[in-house]
């Protein structure tokens, strides 16, 4: 039986063979990063009272608490790529959107149980706000041709109102926070419309922005609503009749496009983020003249990454995030305090590895060619910064040394010098590399498998390439560098002897009914273990090439990942079903522990970082750190 916590953070098994239940839980999660785009700017929000943002990667909407980085909620109900998302006024409930034009309500307990879902508009939804009695909810975005603005009852989804005046995406839209309600909304038309309501009707609309009006926002005292634009501008307008009053002064002002605006919670000064890779304060007067307070720089080299695109002021913390992902946190009490930054990856985290000399120490990378350092207890490390920036497909540590091939038919070693990447050497194998794998007794010896065969390499040095006469799925070479076990499509298992740069086959292993996926050997090298497409995997004797454990079929989809435990006794693997499922070697396959839903997606990368930790990885850009109990 399986007994699955309300917040998936722990995981149960009972098994019939101990009478005992062993146990996988959620220890640390380090977080992904807001998805940005190149010439958007993205809308975050957050909660003052519990001190939390919200923002969206992929199918992902991420809770986290700015003064507990390590405290990180996921929500992935979004059947689209989320766009979107804000608290209730009361803090109860968070309304998410994606692209598919969706809104989706549900509460922040009780395992983020769905209230509502409507679908508001035909294309994606840019923003939403709630009604400050928390009855209305009003989206915008791209309608395809149909309607650009929506109102509605959060619990019925009634209509309330019309919302006329647009002819092009709708960025952004505000609820005044105060009676007389008024909506707000502005976009890619050059224009900020204003409505009256509820119901809601066309008031007026101005047309003093010359480029796309990115965000607006009511001050949180319902007496004045700014408007900010990529023509560099901003503009403030009185939030009862809609009339101008007032602009950012162009003193001291931004030199990009701004994408987004929040207001201070005393609603006398705002936060701008722009492309010029600026946040600046400005103090707001009554009669709505902003003038420039402080400029805060972007933490960062000053490259294309470092454009800000988001920003809320919240409580005592002023919050950024950049092209590149980057959150940095100031502090609008102490602004020459410098900021708290953490970040983490875009994409997907296709592979991981634990430091032999320190395993609190993580490395993960994603295809885009993010190397971020992650340590246990502490969460974000930094990124290594390697002087040659490519993609990365496969990807191996030992001491000192990072090695890693990408789609550009180049093995690349990097000598790694604390949190930095030294110098960079790479041999071009002439082939689309599927697999590598370092012999771990003496690393300088690689084995390189392409699409019919294998490369031996020492160092950047080709010794040779052979070429084994079938399709090539999944390679591994043994620590000491005299035995090799090749994978293929077919799924049976290679074994060959290593004589200086010569391959003897020895014999073939058949067992797998798909391609091999994934081959490991035991710490000891005592045992090896494989797994295929077809969601097995076998634990094999070395010595005898019997198998040792086998019916491991209990994933539901292709096998991505495998890892063996440092003491010998364990074998994970982690598939595109979104399961990691631990088998002890010593007991039967029924007996093991199934970590349900570890990464939306699937799970890509997978690392024991001692006998009861274990590492994941996935597609939701997360990587995950779950603690096992004593069986």
């Amino acid at each position: 039986t399986k007994l699955v916590s309300p917040n998936l953070s722990s995981f149960l098994t009972f098994s019939p063979y101990t009478q005992q239940i062993s146990m996988a839980e959620l220890k640390e999660t380090y977080a992904c990063i807001p998805s940005t785009e190149r010439g958007r700017g993205i809308l975050i929000s957050g909660d003052p009272k519990s001190n939390s943002i919200l923002y969206c990667n992929g199918r992902s909407v991420i809770i986290r608490y700015l003064d507990r980085p390590l405290q990180v909620a996921v929500y992935g109900e979004h059947a689209y790529q989320a766009t979107v998302a804000r608290y209730s006024p009361n803090g109860e409930w968070i309304a998410s959107a994606d692209v598919s034009g969706t809104v989706r309500i549900w509460g922040t307990h009780n395992d983020f149980v769905l209230k509502k879902e409507f679908r508001v508009l035909s294309g994606r939804i840019d923003d939403l706000q709630w009604s400050p009695d928390g009855m209305r909810i009003v989206a915008c975005g791209d309608g395809k041709g149909k309607s650009l603005v929506r109102a509605f009852m959060w619990d019925s989804g009634t209509n309330v109102g019309e919302f006329d005046g647009h002819s092009r995406r709708v960025l952004s839209c505000a609820f005044k926070p105060t009676r007389p309600f008024r909506i707000a909304t502005c976009g890619e038309d050059f224009l900020m419309n204003f409505y009256e309501g509820p119901p809601f009707k066309f008031k007026l609309s101005h047309r003093e922005h010359s480029n796309f009006v990115n965000c607006l926002r009511f001050s949180p005292d319902g007496s004045k609503l700014i408007s900010v634009s990529s023509d560099k501008k901003g503009i403030i307008y009185d939030a009862k009749t809609g009339d101008i009053i007032g602009e950012l002064s162009s003193e001291d002002g931004h030199q990009g496009s701004i994408y987004a605006v929040s207001w201070s919670p005393d609603s006398k000064q705002v936060l701008t983020v722009s492309a010029d890779k600026s946040a600046k304060i400005w103090d707001i007067s009554d009669d709505g003249k902003g003038k420039v307070k402080k400029t805060l720089a972007s933490p960062g080299s000053g490259g294309v990454e470092d454009m800000l695109v988001g920003c809320l002021w919240q409580n005592d913390h002023l919050v950024t995030v950049s092209l590149g992902g980057t959150i940095s946190i100031f502090s609008a009490s102490d602004l020459e305090k410098s900021p708290v930054s953490f970040s983490g990856h875009m994409k997907n985290v296709n592979s991981l590895a634990v430091l032999r000399s320190d395993p609190k120490i993580i490395l993960s990378t994603s295809y885009d060619g993010l190397i971020v350092k992650w340590i246990q207890g502490i969460g974000y490390c930094g990124k290594l910064d390697r002087k040659v920036t490519s993609q990365i497909k496969c990807f191996a540590i030992v001491e000192g040394e990072i090695v890693s091939c990408a789609f550009d038919n180049k093995i690349w070693r990097v000598s790694l010098l604390g949190d930095q990447c030294g110098n960079a050497n790479s041999v071009d194998v002439g082939t689309q590399p599927k697999d590598l794998s370092l012999a771990l007794n003496s690393p300088e010896v690689t084995l390189v498998s392409f699409e019919t065969g294998v490369i031996l390499l020492r160092g950047t040095e080709v010794l040779s390439t052979i070429n084994l006469g079938f399709t090539v799925t999944a390679s591994v070479i043994s620590p000491d560098g005299t035995e090799a076990i090749v994978g293929g499509q077919d799924g049976k298992l290679h074994l060959y002897s290593i004589t200086g740069d010569t391959l003897n086959e020895e014999v073939v292993l058949e067992k797998h009914r798909g391609a091999i996926t994934v081959i490991r050997y035991s710490p000891d090298v005592s045992m090896f273990a494989s797994a295929d497409v077809n969601r097995e995997a076998v634990v094999w004797d070395r010595a005898s090439r019997e198998v040792k454990l086998k019916n491991m079929l209990y994933h539901t989809a292709r096998i991505n990942c495998l890892d063996w435990s440092p003491d010998n006794t364990m074998v994970a693997t982690g598939s595109l079903d979104t399961c990691v499922i631990i088998y002890d070697v010593s007991k039967p396959a029924s007996h093991r522990i199934t970590i349900k839903g570890a990464h939306l997606g699937g799970v890509y990368g997978l690392a024991f970082t001692d006998e009861r930790s274990i590492v994941s990885s996935g597609e939701d850009a997360c990587v995950r750190v779950w603690g096992i109990t004593p069986q």
